[in-house]
């Protein structure tokens, strides 16, 4: 029995309202998965273009440790 089988043999023991409550919950994360995955990679070339200016900015010795930044305030 996978953990998922598993999962839904003691989900299907709670009272209707509670499988109601759960499956709804479920179903929430997996939307937001799915909203979060497409999001990455709608702008994936966006994050390489931030990314690439910030190790750019770091090499050029325009960055600060952020422990330092932290200790300055």
């Amino acid at each position: 029995m996978t953990l998922l089988e598993q999962a839904f043999a003691e989900a299907s023991k709670l009272p209707a309202a509670e499988q109601e409550l759960l499956a709804a919950r479920l179903l929430a994360e997996m939307a937001a998965e799915d909203d979060f995955d497409r999001t990455i990679a709608r702008t994936s070339d966006k994050l390489a273009s931030l990314s690439e200016a910030a190790l750019a900015e770091h090499r050029a010795g325009l960055t600060q440790e952020f422990l330092q930044l932290q200790n300055a305030q």
